[in-house]
């Protein structure tokens, strides 16, 4: 057994995770988190992320229906949006590791959704181009070439996924399903 600050690391993982998700509650997927909020946040996100048990992060294990947690990307939180605008019901991403796909799907009110295409470029990270928007979920929209990013998988176990774009957010995630 792997041991970590004295405790074993199953031990540690579980007590990491508890405090997360201790610390999420009332944050509103972080539209509603004080800087405070989003610094501690960001520093139990690291400490998980030093203790990441899967080392093949991009394999079979990342394939599943995700619910965000938690993020500091106001573009998915909507938060320059009134209110009535913003996504209020659960957010989701689905990745297909295998066929290197995702999508992202709003719920409540708009089920707005994004489909892209991934790269993998390390063990850990992958370019993403997205595809498809559909409004309304209904109505295509081919996305610009310019549509892309880049994600760095930094923690994943059975049910807590922990991510970072390129542009410096943060995305929790628990698992949902299987894709």
């Amino acid at each position: 057994m792997i041991f970590t600050f004295g405790k074993p690391k199953t031990e540690t993982l579980t007590l990491k995770k508890a405090e997360l998700m201790e610390n999420l509650k009332g944050l509103g997927r972080g539209a509603d988190a004080s800087e405070d909020d989003k610094l501690r946040i960001n520093k139990l996100a690291t400490e998980l992320e030093k203790i990441n048990p899967t080392k093949n992060v991009l394999g079979p294990e990342l394939s599943a229906k995700w619910k965000l947690l938690y993020t500091t990307s106001d573009g998915i939180l909507g938060t320059s949006r009134p209110p009535f605008f913003r996504p209020f019901g659960d957010i989701f991403q689905t990745i297909d590791a295998e066929n290197l796909k995702a999508r992202n799907q709003e719920t409540l009110p708009f089920f707005n959704a994004v489909e892209a295409e991934l790269t993998p470029v390390n063990k850990k990270k992958v370019n993403v181009q997205f595809k498809t928007f559909y409004i309304l979920g209904l109505i295509p929209i081919t996305a610009p070439e310019s549509a892309k990013g880049e994600l760095t998988i930094t923690y994943l176990d059975d049910d807590l996924r922990i991510s970072r774009g390129n542009k410096g957010n943060l995305f929790i995630l628990s698992r949902s399903g299987k894709k």
